[in-house]
């Protein structure tokens, strides 16, 4: 049987940290994140990250493990992650999966592995070459040709995916769509109970994500766009099209309005919590803690813990 680990996710601003290290104390737990932007260094405020006060002494995993620039990927992640949760169990601990990147979640539970790569190989060089000269409509007729099903789900102007789906069949001899029917067939890495934390209202989610902006805008997250601008870290790469960074970067390179510009991350934040939400109920496992006008930690510890003896974490 896979090893039983606890998973806290959730929508943005929900209280998925706070409850992690509530559990943690109380369980001998450490945590690893499960967020796409906190692994970034350099980028705290905007992710809210939490700080060595937030963290009370647990240990926490999967924080500042990647430089801004860097090209991170669900493969990465995995491999890192699954790591981490490993080393815990080994020394007896509990691990608390806790984020709100549902891909991260489900890749990391799941037992997919991911065909390897390499982003500066010399065939990845060649193939972006010939998107570049022949162009992304003639790349996907190429790949039709040996693997329809993956092409069938992928435009012309996807670059990327594209390269990555021909990279796979040059480099290994098989086709993205057979590697990820071999990999669905595996078991579970993790056999695990997620815990899923929302709003009975939602304008009372709304009320949280608005007042954790205000408390960004404080702290200084126009100063830590800055900074990584002025670092030379690139507008386009990944990291900087995270919800904050995106919208302020472009302020800070345009007129300046930082006030406009947190006022869009409020809105481009309650968008993505409902696209958050719309990926959490597919898990019809999940335990929901649904929280009143603010999130009651108190009665979710004592909730959560019931939850776990069930399972048989505790």
């Amino acid at each position: 049987m896979p090893p039983k680990i606890l998973v806290i996710s959730g929508p943005t601003a929900s209280g998925k940290t706070a409850l992690a290290v509530e559990l943690a104390l109380r369980h001998s737990g450490e945590v690893v994140s499960a967020d796409s932007m906190q692994i970034y260094r350099h980028m705290d405020i905007g992710t809210a990250k939490p700080t060595r006060e937030e963290m009370r002494g647990v240990p926490h995993h999967m924080l500042d493990v990647a430089d801004p620039e860097e090209d991170f990927s669900v493969a990465r992640y995995v491999e890192l992650a699954a790591g981490c949760v490993n080393d815990i169990l080994a020394r007896g601990k509990l691990p608390i999966v806790a984020g709100g990147t549902g891909l991260y979640i489900d890749s990391l539970l799941s037992g997919r592995t991911f065909a390897r790569f390499d982003p500066d190989s010399p065939l990845r060089r060649e193939l972006e070459e010939e998107l570049a000269r022949r162009g992304g409509a003639a790349l996907l007729e190429e790949l039709a040709r040996v693997d329809p099903d993956t092409a069938a789900r992928l435009h012309p102007n996807d670059g990327k995916r594209i390269v990555r789906a021909l990279e796979v069949y040059r480099s290994t001899g098989t086709t993205l769509t057979e590697h990820n029917a071999m990999t669905r067939s595996l078991p579970p890495r993790y056999d695990a109970l997620t815990l899923t934390l929302a709003f009975q209202r939602r304008e009372d989610m709304w009320a949280r994500i608005d007042r954790r902006v205000d408390r960004m805008m404080a702290d200084g997250l126009a100063e830590e766009v800055r900074a990584l601008l002025d670092s030379g870290v690139p507008d386009r790469c990944t990291a900087m099209q995270a919800i904050g960074y995106k919208e302020m970067a472009a302020a800070l390179r345009g007129d300046g309005d930082t006030a406009r510009a947190a006022e869009e991350i409020k809105l481009r934040s309650r968008q993505y919590a409902k696209r958050q939400l719309t990926w959490f109920r597919r898990n019809g496992d999940a335990r929901w803690i649904r929280w009143e006008t603010r999130p009651n930690f108190a009665a979710a510890l004592q909730t959560s813990t019931e939850y776990m003896e069930e399972f048989g974490i505790v």
